[in-house]
């Protein structure tokens, strides 16, 4: 069972190297698995699930905490309303939709639902 507000996920850029250097390292190091979305995107599951978004155009400039929602529309009120900035509004994506915002202290996170 997910939990409403719990942090969810983790996307990392891995755009200063290719996918499958950052992907070789994780595994070399500690021994990570991978599961690959395209071409831009692979995912891993090492205790919190995550991944590395290869895609300049689509990569996070920071790592990204990603919040899990069981209302996307009402959790975007939320964050507006508790002084939160919509940076990207809700779009789909392969396994959900999600919506990026940034809190008052400029850190951008994302909140994803189904």
């Amino acid at each position: 069972m997910k939990l409403n507000g719990k942090l969810d996920y983790l996307e990392l850029p891995a755009t200063g190297g290719t996918l499958d250097s950052v992907k070789s390292f994780y595994s070399a190091a500690f021994s990570w698995s991978f599961t690959d979305y395209g071409p831009t995107y692979s995912a891993f599951a090492e205790g919190l699930d995550g991944g590395f978004q290869a895609d300049a155009g689509e990569a996070p400039a920071k790592p990204l905490p990603v919040l899990y929602s069981e209302n996307l529309e009402e959790t975007l009120d939320a964050v507006e309303s508790a002084g939160g900035t919509i940076v990207k509004p809700i779009f789909s994506f392969p396994g959900g939709r999600r919506f990026h915002f940034t809190d008052p202290a400029g850190n951008e996170l994302a909140v994803w639902g189904y």
